[in-house]
């Protein structure tokens, strides 16, 4: 979590492609003002969180510390802010498990990220990342997701994995998923796409009589639906799914 004192620049990785000059007016808010969680042993809990276009700039801290055998599902939706910023620190113990799933609707000149920074620091424990974006106009959307695995830490798997769809040629997407593995006794894997839609199922799904528009909006859902498979509550995973299907009639 940063406690800095001053307004990051773009030589700090974790803001390369942050809106400085947004977050600047309330970064003494911002700075070090993150929420901390602690799973105890054997317990398993879940997060839910959604940006909105409540406020003009929304940030969301939080470090979460899985002791051992714990469990924590996160499930991220970025949507609405003209800046919006969702960073994560966790520190896994042994036996635990982290899942992260998450999507980035944005529009117009929105700029909205993901930034994660996975610490495994004991051994037989597991992480999961999943991360889908949809940009139209001149909408940014980065996933920056660190792994790191301790010289102790054996018996680790983490993955990653991270698409962008890209609705307009003036959108950004930016995806940096890393590695950082001092252990030797590990599987660990992460891979990240960026692309358009498929021209050639549109015109198969316009072949069997559906309209461009709604054609559309199938694909982007099929393509987001991945960032919420995880979810094992309907009634919390209807909630994140209407909010993406509301901010997806408006891309599409």
């Amino acid at each position: 979590m940063s406690n800095l004192a001053t307004l990051p620049t773009r030589k700090d990785e974790a803001y390369r492609y942050s809106d400085l000059k947004v977050l600047k007016p309330v970064w003494a808010d911002v700075a070090g003002n993150g929420e901390t969680i602690i799973v105890p042993v054997g317990e398993s809990q879940d997060r839910q969180i959604i940006l909105t276009a409540d406020e003009h700039v929304s940030v969301q801290q939080l470090e979460i510390t899985l002791e051992e055998g714990a469990t924590f599902h996160l499930h991220c939706l970025a949507l609405g802010a003209e800046y919006g910023r969702i960073a994560v620190t966790v520190n896994v113990h042994e036996g635990a498990h982290f899942e992260l799933g998450g999507a980035i609707l944005g529009a117009g000149g929105q700029t909205l990220e993901i930034v994660t920074d996975v610490r495994h620091i004991a051994p037989n424990a597991t992480s999961n990342q999943v991360v889908r974006s949809v940009l139209a106009g001149k909408a940014t959307g980065s996933f920056l997701g660190k792994v790191y695995v301790a010289r102790d830490a054996q018996k680790i798997d983490a993955t990653q994995s991270v698409k962008a769809m890209l609705l307009d040629r003036t959108a950004t997407a930016n995806a940096k998923p890393e590695l950082e593995i001092y252990a030797d006794d590990v599987k660990c894997a992460h891979g990240a796409t960026v692309g358009e839609l498929d021209k050639q199922a549109l015109f198969y799904m316009a072949s069997r009589g559906m309209d461009p528009v709604t054609a559309r909006k199938l694909m982007l859902q099929a393509f987001i639906a991945d960032g919420f498979v995880s979810m094992t509550d309907d009634a919390k995973r209807e909630d994140m799914e209407t909010a993406a299907l509301a901010a997806l009639e408006a891309l599409a």
